[in-house]
């Protein structure tokens, strides 16, 4: 049985992908799967991905951000979401340079050597009015969700405050409490 691409959404570039990976298997760049598709990693590092799309096939480079790019290929294609992702996108095969791509894997290996990232930023959690009420009348509660990770924080406060009328907030509100009390994550029932 041949294992599906979910990163290449239209299968018309087959072909093309093949020369890609043949590109890269000249590289020090160990192959697996990750998401469902093609991943690079060097040191246990992600480096690049390659897939296909309905307009056009492409390599990403996850710290693209830090490549020179003199050639200008890189794009960005989620500003919104993305910080060091950048796209090296092809519409044929004839578009496809060996070396030129050679070159942008060498110097994306170099910049992992360097271990060059952008730091996360930290997310400042911002408790709704109405869970702080609650937390303001029981310090059993304030101690308790206090003792949460912050991540865990958020997850009672996204979900409190994702429901559109207040109605439906307070009762989610109400679910959480005795949660909260027991020390009980939103989502820990689902995590192995």
């Amino acid at each position: 049985m041949v294992e599906e691409n979910k990163w290449n959404k239209t299968n018309q570039w087959e072909n093309e992908l093949e020369q890609l990976h043949a590109i890269i298997r000249k590289t020090p760049l160990i192959e697996t799967t990750k998401w469902g598709g093609p991943v690079y990693t060097y040191n246990n590092k992600n480096v690049l991905g390659i897939g296909g799309f309905k307009s056009y096939f492409g390599i990403w480079f996850y710290n693209g951000v830090f490549l020179k790019d003199e050639k200008k290929l890189l794009i960005n294609a989620n500003e919104e979401n993305t910080k060091s992702l950048r796209q090296m996108r092809f519409n044929s095969a004839q578009e496809i340079d060996e070396k030129l791509i050679l070159n942008y894997i060498k110097e994306a290996i170099e910049i992992e050597d360097k271990g060059l990232v952008i730091p996360k930023e930290k997310k400042e959690t911002i408790i709704p009015e109405l869970l702080q009420k609650e937390l303001n009348k029981n310090s059993e509660l304030h101690t308790k969700f206090n003792q949460f990770s912050p991540y865990k924080q958020r997850e009672f406060i996204e979900y409190i405050v994702t429901a559109k009328q207040e109605k439906t907030q307070l009762a989610r509100l109400e679910k959480v409490i005795p949660m909260i009390l027991e020390e009980k994550g939103l989502n820990d029932k689902y995590r192995a």
